[in-house]
Formats: C-alpha cells, structure tokens, sequence
C-alpha cells in the first residue's frame, strides 16, 4: 500500500483541516511539505500536499468534496 497526493494546499494551516478532517472519518493522511513553505512567497513555490493511502483516495476525495460544499 503505497501514499498517493489528493491535494496541494497553499499553507499548513489549510492542509491540517483537510488531515483532520480525513482523518475523523477514520482515513490516515499525512502532509508532506509543511515546514518548506513558511518562507516569503514559498507558498506558491511549494505546496502542502495532503497524502492519503492509494486504496482510500477515492472516500478521501468524496469527504472533501463534501466538505467544499458545505
């Protein structure tokens, strides 16, 4: 089982809702990338990314879509 990317976040703070959110629905996720984009405009240079088990993209992605409209 292998991690796979479901999304890019400008900012931690934004990629740690989408985790926790994944997460209390009981997915494991994990962000990669959260301490490299703190400096100036590294933002937009290097994302957060949300990573999720390959077998559990598919829930992941229904639960954030959800979540987008609400």
């Amino acid at each position: 089982m292998s991690l796979v990317e479901l999304a890019r976040y400008p900012n931690g703070i934004e990629a740690e809702i989408a985790r926790t959110l994944l997460e209390s629905h009981g997915l494991l996720a994990v962000t990669f990338d959260a301490g490299m984009n703190i400096a100036d405009s590294a933002a937009f240079a290097i994302p957060v990314r949300l990573m999720v088990h390959e077998d559990e993209r598919d829930e992941a992605e229904m639960i954030l879509r959800g979540a987008d409209s609400v």
